[in-house]
Parts: C-alpha cells; structure tokens; sequence
C-alpha cells in the first residue's frame, strides 16, 4: 500500500439536500400560508370530481377575544379530521363559523356606553343591535387571522356566521317550526335566572364553584287545629338560601322518615331555643340540629313519636306571620304535606317550599293544582325585592358587582327579632354561577317561552318518535357514532332527564322570537298564539332581506300582521332566542342551504369539548329532532379541557395560561399541532413549556429522518426504481411493514384517532426507519455502485417519501409541504394536493414478517454485545468487530445466513453457527438460545467503506475493499 491513500470522500453517493437541519418554523411558516392562498389549494380541491362528500360542521366560536389554547386545540383537531379525510379520497369541506348574538357583546357595547356616560335603554334598540354587530365584525377579521395562522384549511373568505342575514332568516324559521309544529308554549316556571345580567340562561350558560352560603334553621309554628297535640310545637326547616324564606309557601315532610318530638330543658345564654319549646324534627338529624342550636344533650330530651299520619292536615305559622309591619303579607297558613324529595340525610327531614324559586317544588303544587296559590313574584329581575314587600322590599340578593348583597342579612335580623330562628352558620358548598359574568344565579320564576320536549310534534316526521325527547334518545344510539363512547352516556343521561327548553331570553341582541300572542288570552287558551303561514312567510322573507333588526323597527307589527289580523288584538314578543338555538339551528343554514354543505343536510361529524354535551351537541341535537325529526350528525368527537403541566386549570390570575400565540411565534404553528397530534384529547391534556420541549425533540428527531429521505433521493429517476419482487428481502420486509402501517393509519384517520397514527408513524421513522433500516443501508446508499441494492433501496426511500410526507401532512401542514417541495418545486405543487398513495395488498407478507422478527432478535443480542464493548473503548465503532454468534436454532442458523447478517448488524464480517455455546458468551435474558462471543475483524480498514477486510488493498485502486473497488471502476 502507497504512504498516501488517495482521498475517496468525493466518490461517495453522500446526501445531497438543501433540507434545512433548522426549521426556522416561525418566520417561515408566513410564506406557506401565503403561497397556499396564492395557489388556490383549498378551492383546487373542491374541483376534483367524483369523491365522496365529506363534511365537519364546526361548531362556532364566540366573536369576542383573541384565541386560547382550547380554541387552537379545537381547531387543530378539526383540521386533522377535515385534511386526513381530504387525502383519504374525500371531498372534506370544512366552512368555519361564529357565533355572534348573545350577551357578552351586548355587555361590551354596554360598556362602552357607560363609559361615554350613555344611558342603554335611551339609545335606538336598532342602534344598540348596528353596535353589537360592528364589534363581532372586527372579532371575526381578527379571529380568522389566528386561526389561519395555525395552518387550518378552510372556506376562510366565505364563513357561516350567525348575524348574517340568511342565517337570521332561517333562525327565525327553525324557530317558527316549533311555533307551528305545537311544541312551543308560554309558561311560568323557576329558571336559572343571572340577576347581574338580567335574563334567564340555559343549562350549557351555567358553571359550577364553591360558594360560601348563610345557612339557617327556621321554626315554623303548628297553628292548626287549635286542639292538635303538636300545636304550638314548632317544624324545623334547613335552608342555604334565606333569601327565599319571604317566599315560602309551604312545608313538606317525607312520607318515610322517622319524626320524633323533642322538647328543650335548659338553655345556654347564646342560644335562641327557650326551655319548654318542642321541636318536630327527623330522628336521625336531631342530634345535629340541637347542636347546631348550641344545646348539649343535656339540655334537651326525646318526648315522643312522631308518626306521619299525625302531620296530615297541620296547618303552619310562617315565622313572620303577624309581625309589626307585615301588612299580613304571610298572615296565611302555610301548606304541609308529604313530598318525595324529602331526605334524612342533612337538613331537618322538613323542607320549605318557595316553589317561585324551586323545581321540584314548582312541579309538586303544578301537579296537584295549586300553582295559582302558590306562585310569587316577589324578586324582580335584577335580584332585588320588590318595593312594596314588607321589611326587605329595595333589599339585593346580590350586590351589582355579582358578591353577597344585603338581602340575607336583612332577612336574618329580621327572623332573629321576630324569634323566628334555632340557628344560623354557614356552608361551603358548590354553586351555579353564570359562565359569563361569574356571578352566582338564583331560580326565579318568570314567563317564559319553551319548546317541549315531551308534547307530541305535529309535523308527521315519526321515525324516531312523536316527541323531541323520544326523538333524540333514539337518534342517539340509532344515528350517530360516538368517540369517545362515554360522549353517548352523558348526553344521553342529560337528555333523558332534561326540563323543556327554555326558548327566550330577556335581552336585546340576538333573533327575536317572530311571534304574536293574542291580548287578553292566557297562554292556555287554544288561540293564544298566532299561528299563520302567511305572517310567517312575510316575517322570513323581511330578515333574508333586511335582518332581525326589522322586527324592532316602526310599523313591524302592522306590516308582519297584513291586512289579514287587527294589529289592535296582538302583542309582538320582543325576547330574543336562547343563543344555544341561534347555534343549534347552524345546520340548516350551512348544511342544508349551502353549496358547500351537506348533500342531506346532515354533517358526518361534529367535534367540540366536553362541555358542549350540555352546550352545542345537545342544543344541535333538540333543534333538528325538533324540525327534522333526526340528528343532524353521524358522528360525535368530543375532546377535553387544556391543563397546565401539573394538572392545573389555566387562569390568568395564576399566570399559568399558554397563549397559541406566543407558543407560535417561539416554535412554530406545526410544535403546537404536533402537541396536539401527541396528546390524548380524549381526556384533559398539559401543556406548558417543558412539555412543549419534549415535543420539539421530537419534531426535530422527525425531522431528521426526513431529511435523510431527502438527501439520498437525490437525483433518483424512474430509470432507477426497481420491481418490489427483485428486491433484496430487507427491502421486502420495509414494504410489509408499511402495508401494516397504511391498515393503521387509515384506520386511525378515519376513527380520529390522532395520537396512534403519529405514535404509529413516528416509532416507524424513527425506530424501525433511521435506528434499523437506514442505520444499515447508510453502507450500500453511500458507498455501493449502480448496484441492484442501492437502487432497491432508493425505491423503498422513495415510496417511504410519498407515504410519510402525506401521512404526515394533515398534522404538520408546514413542515410536510417544506419537505414536498424540497423534492417536487413548482409553481403548482403541494403535497395538500395530493391523496394518500394506494398501497398493493400483496406487499404484505406475513412468513417474510416472520423470518425478520427472528433476525431482528438476534441483531438485538449482537448490538447489546458490542455496545459493552464500545463502553470499554475496547473498539470505537461495530465496523471493527467480527462477532461470533452462536444460535440453538438451526433454522435460525439459515435465515440468518441467507440475509447478509454481517451487513444487518453493521460489522465487518460475521460467523453465524450452531455450535455449543461458550459459557463467556453475552446473553440477553429475553432472547433465549443466541449467545454471541466478541472477536476483532482481521485485515486493513477500507479507506472508502471504512470496513476492515482481509482483501482491503489487492485490488486496482489503493486502498480498498472489493466491493468499494468495482465501484470506482
């Protein structure tokens, strides 16, 4: 050999690519956005004919802020879902909404007001509404920024949003279905009523927290029969809402539970029992109540039973009754009876009934008869007291800002002075608050209008069933396939128990309910509501043109009625729609009404949080059983809330909030998709900055590997591909796993299954792909000739390339499309153009899958052995090793011989035997029968391949081995 080898590096096949190691995601991403614009990719795709229609409805966002984390996990999952189908064959629309009604905007305008020192209810209400519009406007622009700025595909230029004028029109019809169809009516009933923001709200508007309450145990007065044995005794109540004590009207006691009597004997200075006094309370809460009262147990004594047959017909002193000033406002007897929701588990084993302010007592006296009697209205809509009302009349229940108002207090000095109290605490307890304004709420009852779900729908439309409720509970489990499972349970369970659907709200953004009552009528009476197809049409055909704005307008009354109705006999309504109808009624709107929408009206799949089983997923589904008769999904994805990295909820006030925003301009839009893509939505995930590391290490190990693809395809031609069955079997087995990998991924896709087609994906690439297959085929791309190998492996580089660059597409729509055009640069071209490739069945091959596991195991025990080695510095790299590996199995023996195995473990050469094996032999413990003993290659290192080999320097060029020699020509 010459003193100077030449230098062979420059006739190596080594990597060509200008594939950046740095993303540079952030201020990249901008010009893909741009050029996708530019190219029309999203309209392109809608002129591919004959696929199958796919369509997600989204569900909309509410346009009034920037982003946060749940929008963009939202959204991302959405489009995965819509992309994913889109290369899966389909045509997947995806037309992104607003929600623009409703109170939040309307309390911005408001405040805005006054701060200019405006008084609302002076300005215009059409004004009013021009203002809530402009602001959701500027939201929308604004939003749709951040949204397209996470790469998410869309009709962006043409959005549904629910203030257009369409959409107002056909809101207002789906609501005058219900006015025809029967199941609308005005009642009066408790609702869920916020006193800051003056209007009912529905269940999906309601949160729950802990709130502290004043608890108190008040007596009411056995008053009659005079002659009755437990006259002057005194029935306990327990209640955590004193302010409903001026309204009570009756008692009720369980038909069940044990009562007893019990009489006070002594009395410590603090308490205000009095010796003498009897109390009729539940055997198993006396104890508790009595101390509760400040007696020991040696102050008070169990004088007799108290069976329920003795509390039939008792007539009840309320503890005001008589008091100086009460204008005999609770002069009444109050009621006193048995109920079934009366318990012995806290409490007294009473209960007062205001049924003004409470469900189940409003149903108990609607049921016997008795509403008339019973119902008060004592609290106006702001959570004041009337004026006139003795004692607490101008008294708050909350303060204007949404804290403790003085109406309990009030009513608690007020029952000390009358002696009306045992006792008084307080309890933290969980509480309905209003999502929006994060004040707590109170039932009230008030007129409202309802859509009911238990009424028979007369529309004919009765495959599922003739009410809204049968309706929907079998939509549920007939129509619609749910992911997760437990989305069915719960909003099922929700719908099997839910009240009727209180249609209306008192405020002034939002659709009107387009209908007239006739003055003098009760809502009872059979002509009380307007029902005319002609009135209707008139009213539609008025908001398509002009909006809902032309129902508050001079004259409306006059022109909606038509010569037809004497204006003189009607009142319009003026309440507007539950906003939750205005986005349950999107489908007719966007599905049915638009070319983009839904060939039956009926979207394939629905995805939003857990939150909207109660929210949108119910309301969506109320609404079409309601006008259709059906559901108005196939498919239901729900995802859950967005922690921080301990498990924490997010809150400014912590400072633990992620913004999409700063998380994009850090790493890039496709880190927090890939966030996405890895985290289990299903359930609430974590995000936060450690987490968001871990995701860009493994963003950039896939990156990698792509990379690699990219620069051993370089200059590759249809002239070098090679036919799968002349390729070497390792080859054969990375094309048996890609056809398992294809089964998988579309399957994932199609069941939205994210975080297992990435796991999937990713262990591929970089376990199976640049741990094993490039690790060993790195020799034959880079050092081989115009070999069979190399090109059989720049093949399977290049049907890997098409697969993962498009598998991965739908989750990192930037970092694909940079890897697509680093190979296929053109004006037009786009890896979102382009569908998943068709992947031959017959590439499958189970014995071939076999045969490698088996080698793959061994491979294992030859590298752990080696690694030791390296460990000691006995060798620095495997190329130095020629490893003895002693296998039990024979036949092992041969498929390990028939494979190059020397090439497969990286060594130089390799004797695979049958032989004993040598008790210094390594072993792996869960690899039973191979054992591999170390030994060193013999010969010169090759100065191209960097292998040691005994024939390394005896041929015509210097230096060499073989193989490298006939490769240099």
């Amino acid at each position: 050999m010459c003193a100077e080898t030449p230098d062979y590096k420059e006739t190596l096949n080594l990597p060509k690519t200008d594939f950046p190691m740095r993303a540079g995601l952030p201020k990249r991403e901008p010009a893909w956005l741009e050029r996708w614009e530019q190219i029309g990719v999203y309209d392109r795709l809608r002129e591919k004919e004959g696929r199958t229609p796919f369509t997600l409805h989204d569900g909309p966002p509410y346009a009034n802020g920037h982003l946060h984390i749940g929008h963009a996990l939202n959204k991302t999952i959405k489009d995965m879902i819509v992309r994913s189908h889109q290369m899966m064959g389909h045509d997947a629309r995806y037309v992104p909404g607003w929600d623009c009604h409703g109170l939040p905007i309307e309390w911005k305008i408001e405040e805005q007001y006054r701060k200019k020192g405006k008084d609302k209810d002076a300005i215009d209400i059409v004004e009013f509404r021009q203002e809530c519009r402009k602001f959701a406007e500027g939201w929308i622009d604004i939003q749709r920024e951040e949204f397209k700025r996470l790469g998410i595909t869309g009709n962006w230029p043409d959005p549904y949003i629910t203030m257009d004028y369409h959409a107002e029109a056909v809101i207002a019809e789906e609501f005058m279905k219900f006015l025809m169809n029967g199941t609308l009516y005005q009642g009066s009933k408790p609702v869920m009523w916020s006193p800051i923001e003056k209007t009912a709200l529905a269940e999906a508007e309601v949160e729950y927290h802990d709130k502290e309450s004043f608890t108190i145990w008040v007596k009411f007065k056995v008053a009659e029969p005079a002659d009755h044995k437990l006259a002057g005794a005194y029935v306990v109540i327990w209640t955590t809402t004193p302010w409903t004590i001026p309204s009570n009207k009756a008692v009720v006691f369980g038909q069940d539970i044990a009562y007893g009597l019990y009489e006070v004997t002594g009395t410590p200075e603090e308490s205000w029992a009095k010796v003498g006094d009897r109390f009729v309370l539940a055997d198993n809460l006396a104890g508790d109540v009595m101390t509760r009262a400040r007696l020991d147990e040696t102050m008070w004594k169990r004088v007799g039973d108290v069976p329920t047959s003795d509390l039939e017909g008792v007539g009840l002193a309320h503890p005001l009754n008589g008091a100086d000033g009460s204008e005999g406002e609770w002069d009444d007897l109050r009621d006193f009876r048995a109920a079934p929701f009366v318990t012995d588990t806290e409490g007294t084993g009473f209960v007062h009934c205001a049924p003004s302010h409470g469900m189940e007592e409003f149903e108990l006296y609607r049921d016997l008869g008795m509403l008339e009697q019973m119902i008060t209205y004592n609290v106006m809509d702001d959570g004041g007291f009337r004026a006139d009302l003795p004692f607490f009349g101008g008294t708050y229940i909350l303060s204007r800002k949404g804290g403790e108002g003085n109406a309990n207090k009030t009513i608690i000095d007020k029952l000390v002075e009358v002696g009306g109290l045992l006792a008084r605490g307080k309890i933290k307890h969980s509480y309905p608050h209003s999502w929006r304004s994060k004040a707590p709420i109170i039932y009230r009852n008030t007129p409202q209008w309802f859509a009911s779900v238990d009424r028979e729908v007369g529309d004919g439309q009765d495959a599922l069933g003739t009410t809204i409720r049968e309706r929907a509970l079998n939509a549920i489990d007939q129509e619609v396939k749910w992911w997760p499972q437990t989305g069915r349970n719960r909003l099922y369970s929700m719908i099997e128990a839910r009240p009727d659907w209180v249609l209306s709200r008192q405020r002034a953004w939002g659709v009107p309910l387009t209908c007239f009552v006739r003055k003098g009528k009760l809502p009872t009476d059979p002509d009380f509501l307007l029902r005319d197809p002609a009135v209707n049409a008139r009213i539609s055909e008025a908001f398509e043109a002009e909006g809902a704005d032309c129902w508050y307008v001079d004259g409306a009354k006059e022109r909606f009625l038509g010569d037809g109705h004497n204006p003189d006999e009607w009142e319009q309504v003026f309440d507007v729609l539950d906003v939750w109808f205005d986005s349950g009624s999107t489908h007719a709107f966007v599905l049915r009404d638009r070319e983009d929408g839904s060939e039956d009206g009926i979207a394939d799949v629905y995805m939003e949080g857990t939150d909207q089983h109660r929210g949108w997923f119910h309301s969506s589904l109320l609404q079409s059983c309601g006008t259709n008769g059906r559901a108005p999904y196939r498919n239901v994805v729900t995802h859950g809330f967005t922690l921080d990295e301990k498990g924490n909820k997010m809150s400014k006030s912590l400072g633990n909030t992620i913004v999409p925003e700063e998380v994009v301009k850090q790493y890039g839009a496709d880190i927090l998709r890939l966030w996405v893509a890895q985290t289990d939505y299903t359930a609430d995930q974590r995000i936060g900055p450690e987490i968001l590391k871990g995701v860009a290490d493994s963003y950039r190990r896939l990156r990698n590997t792509m990379r690699f693809m990219l620069g051993s395809l370089s200059e590759f031609t249809e002239a070098d591909r090679v036919d799968v069955e002349d390729m070497p079997e390792l080859e054969r087995w990375v094309l048996h796993r890609l056809a398992e990998l294809d089964h998988q991924v579309r399957k994932g896709y199609a069941e939205f299954n994210f975080q297992g087609v990435f796991s999937a994906i990713f262990n591929f690439a970089t376990v199976e792909l640049s741990a094993f297959y490039f690790d060993i085929r790195k020799d034959a791309l880079y050092c081989d000739g115009d070999t069979l190998r190399r090109r059989s492996a720049r093949t399977v580089l290049d049907i890997l390339f098409h697969r993962l660059t498009t598998w991965l597409a739908p989750v990192l729509v930037f970092t694909m499309e940079e890897v697509w055009l680093e190979r296929f640069p053109g004006d037009d071209s786009s890896v979102h153009l382009v569908d998943f490739p068709d992947t031959p069945a017959d590439w499958l091959n189970e014995p071939l899958a076999a045969k490698w596991a088996g080698v793959r195991d061994v491979r294992r025990v030859v590298t752990a052995a080696l690694e030791i080695q390296r460990t000691d510095k006995v060798i620095g790299a495997s190329l130095e090793a020629a490893p003895v590996v002693h296998v039990r199995d024979a036949d092992v023996v041969e498929a390990l011989k028939s494979v190059n195995f020397a090439d497969i473990c990286i060594t130089s050469t390799i004797d695979v035997n049958n032989d004993p094996m040598p008790a210094e032999a390594f072993r792996l413990p869960e690899i039973e029968g191979v054992g591999v003993v170390f030994e060193r290659a013999e010969g010169e290192k090759c100065q191209r391949c960097w292998k040691i080999l005994p024939d390394v320097g005896q041929h015509a060029h210097e230096g060499v081995c073989g193989r490298c020699n006939e490769a240099l020509g």
